[in-house]
């Protein structure tokens, strides 16, 4: 599958800026993490935003907390897939979004999460949405993938590798 025609520089950020604060003496480690991954998911959701492809962010933004609530979406090796079915999808959209220092995403391995792909599709394109998560997830697997993936510095790249990997 041709992912790259999925993405556009407007929707890939090469340095997340999310800060999370540390944990405080009267909060819960779990509490303490819910709120880290919202805020990153905070970040990701407004970088979807900027594809106009989205209707009410809020409402969007709660698919998200309430999907990783069921379970997380951070796949191991590094790499978060947040996903979801909305009907604030108007259509398909993808987005991009690295952090050198890596987030607390929950994910599978214990270890904090650099590459973000997050998705979000309406609730009637069930095969398409899977269909791209696969494709992703295949490509993911390879750590040559993703460690060109850590090392692009220029938004467009990641369209390159995409291609490349096709």
């Amino acid at each position: 599958m041709n992912l790259s025609r999925y993405f556009r520089e407007e929707l890939v950020k090469l340095e997340m800026t999310t800060v999370i604060e540390p944990l405080e003496e009267d909060m819960s480690e779990s509490k303490w993490r819910q709120q880290g991954k919202e805020k990153v998911l905070d970040e990701l959701v407004t970088l979807l935003e900027g594809g106009s492809r989205v209707g009410n962010r809020n409402k969007l933004m709660l698919d998200f907390v309430n999907r990783e609530k069921k379970a997380t979406t951070g796949i191991g090796h590094g790499i978060a897939i947040p996903h979801v079915r909305s009907m604030q999808a108007k259509e398909f959209s993808i987005a991009f979004a690295r952090s050198t220092v890596g987030y607390d995403f929950e994910s599978l391995d214990g270890e904090p999460s650099h590459l973000f792909f997050i998705m979000a599709a309406p609730p009637y394109e069930d095969n398409f949405y899977l269909k791209v998560y696969k494709s992703l997830a295949e490509k993911l697997q390879y750590d040559s993938f993703r460690e060109e993936l850590m090392s692009i510095q220029y938004e467009g790249e990641l369209i390159r590798c995409l291609r490349a990997m096709e």
